[in-house]
């Protein structure tokens, strides 16, 4: 019995290219089987790195990132190709976790997303850029408002 779920995909399997500079279209979905469950869906993704925009040094970081789906889900070797397609971008940090949300929304259309960016020191100051969308006119929006004010609370 061939699961329908997965196809069309297209790198999953298949012998890995790596793009040498920013390349959202490499990212896919496939079906959420269970789109009347609310469930997050985490990726820890330590060995993210681009450039610096201005002296095009490496910064490197952990990017996490927390959706609940509706009916499509991102393909995570996707997703991995997607961000080691950032390691020749040049870009702030907050614009690499901003822009990551962004493309994963038009991806997915997510009840709700959240991106966080835990970049390593440089200069003596660790950046941890956080960005999170609720989807508009739902109690999504709440959400995503309440995740924001609240998101790091308690951390050190």
């Amino acid at each position: 019995m061939t699961d329908r779920s997965t196809e069309g995909l297209r790198a999953l399997g298949k012998h890995t290219d790596y793009t040498s500079d920013y390349c959202p279209d490499v990212l896919e979905t496939f079906e959420n089987k269970h789109p009347n469950n609310d469930y997050f869906v985490r990726f820890n993704c330590p060995e993210f790195t681009s450039l610096c925009p201005i002296t095009g040094q490496p910064d490197f970081a952990e990017i996490r990132i927390r959706y609940i789906p509706d009916r499509k889900m991102v393909e995570s070797k996707s997703l991995k190709l997607y961000l080691f397609s950032f390691r020749n971008h040049g870009d702030f940090h907050e614009d690499c976790v901003n822009i990551i949300m962004k493309d994963l929304i038009a991806l997915m259309d997510p009840k709700y997303i959240e991106v966080e960016g835990l970049f390593t020191p440089r200069g003596g100051i660790s950046i941890y850029p956080f960005a999170n969308w609720g989807r508009p006119d739902t109690p999504w929006t709440e959400f995503a408002r309440h995740r924001l004010l609240n998101h790091d609370l308690g951390e050190h």
